[in-house]
């Protein structure tokens, strides 16, 4: 079997850590997968994976294997993008990561820079910030949007480019008689906020982290009714329910074509966290990624990226068209 094939059936498996899942994701059969990894190991001589009656990880030997893949198939993919591309014009695939609530900027990030690029393929994927660290260091995704914040608590030499910024908002019914669309109503406190029934992401989330932390210098320590990982059930639910959701800007704007909903600004205190892409900064860039990065930094993008980050309007796009670039 190719090479390139085994290690990327590999690094499938390391990514969904789960042979079926694995093979599914490679469009192969889970035999014909446990095979390859099988080609590699005869191959180097050396056990890669720990097999039980689930998949246990990899060996350390495995470890250093998985590394080199990813290593081999990134410059594999960088002498791809450099023949195929022309001058002005990228060709190649981007992977692109994004923490829940920033996938609707994210979307239309991918969806401008692929109609200004046609021939990039970007890969748009959603991930807890954990994730995103984690697969940035590994070289797993190209760049990833997320908290700015979490860059104190990695190791890894990572660069941010910022975006845009977080503002809260409390989403709920409402029985006032208005247009079919949402509205936005008058701030509320985090502390009255806390008195309702919410649901909120789950622990696991950064956002959730945030959330928490505005709820306890309000002083207040609310438990939610529903925790979810999805950002669509932070709306559906309370489209269907009697709950309330704590929602940053950029997902109050995916609501707006539901009725009878309304955003309230959550104040006291006013909580702004910035959103920055952020890159792995000690490889080369790929062609597809530097035309990215260029494109990160676009005035145009940045204006587009605080109108659609929730009621931010002209001056946050002007505060990150200046900010300057962080490294970690």
């Amino acid at each position: 079997m190719n090479l390139f094939t085994s290690l990327k059936y590999l690094i499938a498996l390391d990514d969904h850590r789960h042979f079926g899942r694995a093979a599914l994701a490679s469009n192969v059969t889970q035999p014909a997968l446990s095979n390859a990894i099988r080609s590699l190991e005869v191959s180097y001589e050396t056990a890669i994976v720990k097999r039980g009656r689930n998949f246990g990880g990899f060996t350390a030997e495995g470890e250093r294997i998985l590394a080199s893949a990813r290593a081999i198939l990134r410059e594999h993919e960088l002498l791809e993008q450099d023949l195929n591309s022309r001058e002005g014009d990228p060709a190649g695939h981007l992977l692109i990561g994004a923490v829940p609530t920033a996938m609707p900027i994210a979307a239309r990030f991918a969806g401008m820079l692929q109609d200004r690029h046609p021939r990039i393929m970007p890969t748009l994927r959603s991930m807890s910030s954990v994730e995103l660290e984690t697969r940035l260091e590994r070289m797993a995704i190209d760049i990833g949007l997320g908290y700015t914040e979490r860059m104190n608590f990695t190791n890894s030499p990572l660069r941010a480019l910022a975006q845009y910024t977080e503002h809260y908002f409390l989403l709920r019914r409402t029985s006032r008689a208005g247009p079919e669309s949402l509205r936005i109503g008058d701030p509320i406190g985090w502390a009255d906020a806390a008195q309702l029934p919410l649901c909120l992401l789950g622990s696991e989330m950064h956002n959730r982290t945030i959330v928490d932390r505005a709820f306890a210098s309000a002083g207040v320590h609310p438990r939610p009714c529903i925790e979810t990982n999805s950002i669509l059930t932070l709306a559906l639910s309370v489209v269907a329910g009697r709950v309330c959701s704590v929602m940053p800007g950029a997902l109050v704007g995916t609501a707006r074509g539901y009725g009878g909903l309304e955003a309230l600004p959550l104040i006291s205190p006013e909580v702004e966290v910035p959103i920055a892409f952020m890159v792995q900064d000690s490889n080369r860039p790929s062609r597809t990624l530097e035309a990215a990065l260029a494109f990160a930094r676009d005035p145009m993008w940045l204006h587009e990226a605080a109108q659609h980050a929730g009621l931010l309007g002209e001056s946050n796009a002007r505060r990150a068209a200046c900010a300057p670039e962080v490294a970690a």
